[in-house]
């Protein structure tokens, strides 16, 4: 099941336009923030979907009864870019375990490039929903890498996969590979180009957020 945040008009718009906007991506804070935001919103929807039960909460005057999750999501991200996203998820789910992989791309002569995962921690997953995020999915060969190594250790309950913006390829190819997951996506771009950039996008999350890295 595929859920578009664009596809409906909200708040989440103006943060996906801010995001965007070559001006107001040269504050790195506010970069952060409005990513951390469209976390937020990903979680109050992804919550509608989770298991509840029946709880008595005692009140100074009295008791009442409400419906409370009956277990927490296990939050994971992909470093450097997925972690404001991350943390947006993290402040609705915040009794939640999480999990990391560090990924990095090595480029060929040829300008070809694969995907390479250096570090992955994660809490015991079997059994349990996992939500994992990252800012783009433009080949969307990182999160098959990360979700396949999950999925070969664990048996997840339901997979949740949540990004800000992804190109309709590299939608394809995650749908290809992890049909049973849900994607959570703010918007989708039609274009890829040679080097896995995605048009019009927004960049490089991880730079526009954290700052140029060393390419040396």
């Amino acid at each position: 099941m595929i859920h578009i945040l664009t596809d409906t008009n909200s708040i989440a718009n103006h943060f996906l336009a801010e995001l965007r906007n070559v001006e107001i991506q040269n504050d790195q804070m506010r970069f952060r923030k409005n990513l951390e935001r469209i976390g937020e919103i990903f979680a109050y929807e992804i919550s509608k979907t989770l298991s509840y039960e029946t709880k008595t909460i005692v009140t100074p005057l009295g008791e009442t009864q409400t419906q409370l999750l009956v277990q927490h999501p296990v939050l994971a991200t992909v470093i450097r870019a997925g972690l404001p996203l991350h943390q947006g998820l993290l402040n609705i789910f915040d009794q939640s375990d999480c999990a990391f992989s560090a990924t990095y791309r090595k480029t060929k002569k040829s300008g070809e490039f694969e995907i390479y995962n250096e570090y992955l921690t994660t809490p015991d997953l079997n059994g349990r929903t996992v939500i994992i995020s990252d800012a783009m999915l433009a080949t969307g060969k990182t999160i098959v890498l990360v979700c396949k190594s999950l999925l070969a250790q664990y048996k997840i309950k339901k997979l949740h996969i949540v990004s800000a913006i992804a190109s309709e390829e590299g939608l394809e190819h995650v749908k290809a590979f992890l049909p049973d997951a849900s994607f959570w996506i703010g918007a989708v771009d039609a274009e890829l180009t040679s080097k896995a950039y995605i048009v019009p996008g927004l960049g490089d999350a991880g730079d526009l957020a954290y700052g140029s890295k060393n390419e040396e």
